[in-house]
């Protein structure tokens, strides 16, 4: 199944697969499985069953690799909205719970030629403004490494008015352990994840052993400095590696979290709550919900035989 994951990530980017597969009504039962809506309403529903069940959230208007600014505009429009009406339903109350969003800035206009670094920053600070008024935060997903450098950049210059940003590094490049230390200071959230990108060996790690020994090196480092780290992982192993680490280095409940995608071990998610553990959940909406799916295939090959079946069964 390794070796389906390469033609998947390609797959991710073809319009013509995912006209297919948005017409097929078994897919888009896949497709609910891990996106519970297009619309604001959806989301906020979905955010409010998480919350009842004790979960946190963090909620991401699906987008990428955006060229045109009335496009990166109307993101950041999206997340203006929701942020409001998670905030009237009562559902953000800063990061002890609730609910906070998550902005990739290649969907704000960072893919702009020319100045879209530059409109990018001031898009994320609209949105950290309207985060801020609704009493909750904002983190900054990381996409390809080519756009590495670029978002950190913009994550120094937007901490020096919202420190409470947070940021995401993928354990899978080989230059992820510095970046943790760099990172690693008080008040600075952290998500860790392993990335699921499809990254050239020049930079990244290729084999799953070498990802999984890199992701407990930053991990370390992340729970033996002074910030927030967000642990994000669905691997068994690696959660019952993250809880034992942080026993070793004293980390008391409340001072990390777990972190999860919505629609994958739910049970487990829920599990980790009961024994006392801080659990959030990244939710994706909107429409362009094909690329987040596709790389979500890549991630659980196994899930590919429900997804040919509902292409073969289309008449």
């Amino acid at each position: 199944m390794a070796l389906l994951r390469q033609p998947l990530l390609m797959l991710s980017r073809s319009n013509q697969v995912k006209k297919l597969v948005s017409s097929m009504p078994v897919s888009a039962g896949i497709v609910r499985s891990y996106v519970p809506g297009e619309t604001t309403e959806a989301v906020v529903a979905a955010t409010a069953s998480e919350i009842a069940d004790g979960l946190r959230v963090s909620l991401d208007f699906l987008g990428e690799d955006t060229t045109d600014v009335e496009r990166a505009e109307a993101t950041v429009a999206a997340y203006v909205e929701v942020l409001k009406e998670l905030s009237s339903r009562g559902l953000t109350r800063g990061l002890v719970a609730g609910a906070e969003v998550s902005v990739k800035l290649s969907a704000i206009g960072q893919a702009l030629p020319d100045n879209g670094e530059k409109v990018a920053l001031e898009n994320a600070r609209a949105i950290c403004r309207a985060a801020r008024n609704a009493g909750t935060t904002v983190t900054l997903d990381m996409e390809d490494h080519t756009t590495t450098d670029s978002t950190l950049s913009i994550l120094r210059d937007l901490r020096k008015d919202f420190p409470e940003t947070g940021a995401v590094l993928q354990a899978y490049l080989h230059r992820t352990e510095d970046d943790c230390r760099a990172l690693a200071y008080e008040g600075s959230r952290v998500r860790l994840c392993k990335g699921a990108y499809n990254e050239p060996e020049a930079v990244a790690w290729q084999d799953r052993l070498d990802v999984d020994r890199s992701y407990v090196r930053c991990l370390k480092v992340l729970l033996a400095g002074q910030g927030y780290p967000m642990i994000a992982t669905h691997d068994p192993r690696l959660v019952e590696i993250a809880s034992s680490l942080a026993s070793r280095y004293g980390r008391q409940p409340g001072s990390y979290e777990f972190q999860m995608l919505y629609g994958i071990r739910p049970d487990e998610q829920r599990r980790l709550v009961r024994a006392g553990e801080t659990v959030r959940v990244y939710i994706p909406y909107g429409t362009e919900w094909y690329g987040y799916l596709m790389r979500r295939l890549a991630e659980r090959p196994q899930n590919l035989s429900f997804f040919l079946r509902s292409l073969i069964s289309k008449k």
